[in-house]
């Protein structure tokens, strides 16, 4: 990266994009963060603010994330995951900047038998996971210099999140009900935002890292249920949970909701850990780390 070059932010004040400043700011990499007050559904907006910067990256964490809301408000949900993203796309390649796209485990159907890689096909089961899916064909039909990071259940300081939620259930419930038939990987936003700013130092400081699709999520297979019960543990040797909460298993089918979750999220890692050289921490340690800096 040139001195002069920035690293465009998109999404800075979600999880994902809050986390991402702070490692960026401590970095000293340049970089300017945007949010709403950029409409990357307006191509315009997305050129003229462009326009004024010489960007050398650009991370795209913007997303609509409500699953189940998107059923009902699925044109908003494709302008922003698909349109915007495509737009994005677009943009990075007028400018000649690279771009990383977050994209999720949503665009599987969940009924593998072994993690996902990168090459699976995808069958996406509701509008959000449709719509994330094409958001990736569009970003790589607009521009081929990409980088596509997929994830799956996110969690970090900022932002609403499964964590945040237990946390306060526990404290305030002598019960909680988990599911305990959707596997996964936890996923910390530290974890991920490092992730991808080793992506951008590692292509910075001369190594070609190839363009395409990659997965990241920590090291782990397990349940909702799982990750539960270890939130209950650590929360109470952290003294984050002051009293006594039991945490039971059920099924998906006691949660009734609008778009049935993918059973099996659990994606393959090794492509990214191979090229960027890195460590995938397991789960339970992520979380330690969480609890000891939230």
């Amino acid at each position: 990266m040139l001195l002069a070059d920035i690293v465009w932010l998109i999404g800075s004040k979600g999880m994902l994009g809050t986390e991402l400043s702070l490692l960026l700011e401590k970095s000293g990499l340049p970089f300017i963060g945007t949010d709403r007050d950029i409409d990357i559904t307006d191509t315009m907006a997305l050129r003229q603010f462009a326009g004024k910067q010489s960007i050398g990256w650009i991370i795209n964490c913007a997303a609509y994330t409500a699953v189940d809301k998107a059923e009902d408000d699925a044109e908003n949900c494709r302008r922003l995951n698909t349109l915007g993203a495509g737009n994005t796309a677009a943009c990075a390649k007028n400018i000649g900047a690279r771009l990383i796209h977050i994209s999720t485990d949503y665009v599987f159907d969940g009924k593998a038998s072994r993690p996902y890689r990168e090459d699976d096909s995808t069958n996406p089961i509701g509008i959000y996971g449709l719509t994330k899916r094409d958001g990736e064909l569009a970003v790589i039909e607009n521009n081929p210099r990409t980088y596509i990071i997929r994830t799956a259940w996110l969690y970090g300081r900022y932002g609403n999140n499964f964590v945040h939620t237990m946390l306060r259930l526990m404290n305030e419930r002598d019960e909680v009900k988990v599911v305990d038939d959707q596997r996964g990987s936890p996923t910390w936003a530290f974890d991920l935002a490092s992730a991808v700013l080793a992506l951008i130092k590692a292509n910075d400081s001369g190594k070609n890292v190839p363009f395409g699709i990659y997965h990241y999520t920590n090291e782990g297979d397990i349940t909702w249920f799982d990750f539960a019960k270890e939130i209950l543990k650590q929360g109470r040797e952290q003294g984050r949970i002051a009293k006594d909460c039991a945490v039971k298993p059920c099924t998906s089918a006691e949660f009734p909701a609008k778009v049935k979750r993918p059973a099996f999220s659990v994606l393959d890692k090794g492509k990214i850990k191979n090229e960027l050289r890195i460590e995938v921490p397991e789960w339970e340690k992520s979380l330690t780390n969480f609890f000891n800096n939230a």
